[in-house]
């Protein structure tokens, strides 16, 4: 079957765990880094008091919507490439966050002028957070249905 016309099976319970592992994993790295990566964007803790321009409901809101996107793009890339497997949904994650993420934030952050640590802070998020969505999605496969056919007495 041609990767083209291959069906594709959204698992929304599996998009959406990965969705929740991704957003408590960012909040995870960002508590263990806050003060570098503050640092590293130039601003102090007091910024984090000060009221933020954007609602933090609209900031959470937007990082778990763009985790569901991750998730299911990963889904779809895992299924149309071959088996459905953790290993696989590893392997693309690593494979999306080389040829994209690293590239694209190193050429940003090299223009910027931004420091090694904070490309390594959220690069390296980046690159662990999609292992981690690649993983669920990928291992986490539909159960078949099977049809409850009562044994008859023979």
């Amino acid at each position: 079957m041609s990767p083209l016309t291959h069906h594709v099976r959204f698992n929304w319970l599996a998009i959406l765990t990965a969705a929740i592992a991704s957003f408590l994993f960012e909040a995870i790295w960002f508590s263990v880094f806050m003060i570098p990566w503050l640092e590293g964007i130039g601003r102090g803790k007091e910024w984090l008091m000060m009221a933020a321009a954007i609602h933090p409901a609209t900031q959470y809101g937007t990082a778990f919507l763009c985790s569901i996107v991750a998730a299911t793009v990963l889904t779809l890339l895992i299924q149309i490439t071959g088996e459905q497997t953790a290993r696989r949904g590893i392997l693309l994650a690593l494979l999306i966050w080389t040829g994209f993420v690293a590239t694209s934030w190193a050429k940003e952050y090299v223009f910027e002028v931004r420091s090694f640590q904070i490309y390594a802070i959220n690069a390296g998020h980046s690159l662990l957070d999609l292992a981690i969505v690649g993983a669920i999605v990928g291992g986490w496969k539909h159960k078949p249905r099977v049809a409850f056919r009562p044994q008859t007495a023979t």
